[in-house]
């Protein structure tokens, strides 16, 4: 404690999700005095281990796989001696109420299409062209586009220098990503409805947008893609203890550098006077004096309820009031006493049970329940995305018994503000009964049930809109536009307040990226205001 009776740090993280645990610790390593400020009673934001049901259970309440975590940051907070560990997930097994089923293999493939068997190889590797170069883009900063600052004229050149590998053909490629639909994007290379409909999937989830919504290419591509930027491929994976054991790994982690965790500590705002951050207020009124800020909270929370309009220019606050952070995800976890068993594939089988069971039957299955949400009604019949992570972890289940993550959508966007609580209800039965035809006595294996909506996720997780991306992967929210139009790279218009949430370019999905960008950029400024000091 300061003399003045005020705490004072280097640096004050706010929000303690894994982005802002990973910028936290990375700068806690650099020698920094750290403090993060975390609202919930526990780390993690929407990377959490929940127990609904009592000690025998754990579930992974939200987000249900890392992934893309480059190893970077995995190896610099050293993770893995913090108890870090993932089971590499298996492919994808699409059953089917006919009988039959999909797994995206030449021999399963070829039963629905023979062109599509070739068609799939070629996708495969295009992709990875694709990822070579797009992978690294993640962890990169995005340039301010059109300035004609002399520091930004080099970023736009270094990034086109870095896209010249990609050729006129592949520029091409990604300017369609970026501005076409995942229908129209496997219509091009596949025949079949059943592969269109289980590819579909990685372009809408988690977004308010169907298959035909523009932008829904690229979504896919960011679930796609492997190298993180340092040679090695980020892994999509259930982590042991679910995930929040890799928030709790992360604490761990920071901890251990030295850094500062504060749970149950709302911020009410960042201190502000002229044009810099000063430090911040918590919810108890206790002030925290810092010369840097990191927000990793939803940037309406970060802008508009910590700063304040008033201490922002109009155009960067229009275009956070702007934002778009719409979603109709509805996350069903069950507990049972055993694990499904599909008609069309029966007894276990660890590259189905231990995968992504994906229920999506043909693209029009998948843009149906979108269009029943856009009418204002919960999809009748939703698709999911689902997980048994107990496969792997026998840690989350009592002997015999399982646990079952099921990523649904959609529901009306509104539900974020005034859920139809009987509606939700009767969606969640309907994901249960469509799991129920294809694996048959899986309504009656359920013994406990949680569901969590949008309204949920935006009050009790953060997540303004129920959007798990703190804002939608859409065309005018991509790359350089994120969060707002030249303030993509981390900066803020305030003097030492930074950002590093999902809503970033990076963010989506757990990797951390958002924050390992925000401290290496915190790190770089402060090696450049010692160097001019020097100078002078």
């Amino acid at each position: 404690m300061s003399p003045s009776g005020r705490d004072r740090y280097d640096v004050v993280v706010v929000g303690g999700g894994h982005n802002g645990l990973v910028a936290a610790g990375l700068l806690a390593r650099s020698g920094a005095r750290v403090v993060v400020c975390e609202a919930r009673p526990v780390v993690g934001g929407a990377a959490v281990t929940e127990q609904p049901w009592g000690p025998d259970y754990r579930v992974t309440a939200l987000s249900y796989v890392v992934g893309l975590m480059p190893p970077t940051i995995v190896d610099a907070l050293q993770l893995r001696r913090h108890g870090h560990r993932v089971y590499p997930r298996h492919g994808y097994f699409a059953p089917r109420r006919d009988g039959g089923y999909l797994q995206l293999t030449p021999e399963q493939i070829g039963r629905f299409s023979r062109r599509d068997v070739d068609a799939y190889a070629r996708w495969s590797e295009w992709l990875s062209g694709l990822a070579a170069v797009l992978g690294p883009l993640l962890t990169a900063r995005p340039p301010r586009l059109g300035s004609l600052h002399p520091g930004d004229l080099l970023d736009q050149a270094a990034l086109g220098w870095r896209l010249r590998r990609l050729g006129v053909r592949g520029v091409a490629d990604v300017t369609r990503l970026f501005t076409m639909s995942i229908s129209d994007l496997l219509d091009e290379h596949f025949e079949s409805q059943a592969v269109k409909g289980v590819l579909s999937v990685s372009g809408v989830i988690g977004t308010w947008a169907g298959p035909r919504s523009p932008g829904t290419a690229y979504v896919m591509a960011h679930h796609k893609l492997g190298d993180t930027g340092d040679g090695r491929v980020g892994q999509w994976g259930f982590p042991e203890g679910g995930m929040g054991a890799v928030t709790r790994a992360l604490r761990a982690a920071a901890e251990s550098f030295g850094a500062e965790v504060r749970t149950g500590t709302p911020v009410a705002r960042v201190i502000v006077r002229g044009d810099a951050v000063r430090g911040v207020v918590t919810g108890a009124g206790d002030e925290i004096d810092a010369p840097v800020v990191i927000e990793a909270t939803h940037p309406r929370i970060a802008f508009l309820d910590h700063v304040g309009r008033e201490h922002l220019p109009d155009d960067f606050a229009d275009a956070i009031k702007r934002w778009k952070t719409r979603s109709g995800t509805v996350k069903v976890n069950v507990a049972v006493d055993r694990l499904p068993e599909f008609a069309s594939k029966p007894g276990f089988d660890p590259e189905v049970h231990g995968g992504t069971i994906v229920l999506a039957e043909s693209l029009d299955d998948v843009d149906g329940a979108f269009q029943d949400a856009v009418a204002g009604r919960p999809a009748i019949d939703p698709f999911a995305d689902i997980c048994i992570p107990s496969v792997f972890d026998r840690s989350l289940a009592p002997e015999g018994h399982h646990v079952v993550s099921m990523f649904t959508q959609w529901v009306p966007h509104t539900y974020a503000q005034q859920p139809d609580e009987t509606e939700l209800a009767a969606y969640a039965e309907r994901v249960i009964a469509r799991v129920d035809a294809v694996a048959p006595g899986f309504a009656s294996s359920v013994l406990h049930r949680q569901v969590i909506g949008p309204y949920e996720m935006e009050h009790e997780y953060g997540l303004v809109g129920g959007n798990i991306f703190h804002g939608e992967l859409s065309p005018n929210q991509l790359f350089h536009m994120r969060p707002a139009p030249g303030w993509a790279d981390g900066r803020t218009p305030v003097r030492g307040l930074y950002y590093a949430s999902s809503a970033t370019h990076g963010g989506g999905g757990v990797t951390g990226i958002p924050g390992l960008n925000a401290a290496r950029l915190v790190r770089r400024d402060a090696r450049r205001r010692r160097w001019r000091r020097w100078r002078r």
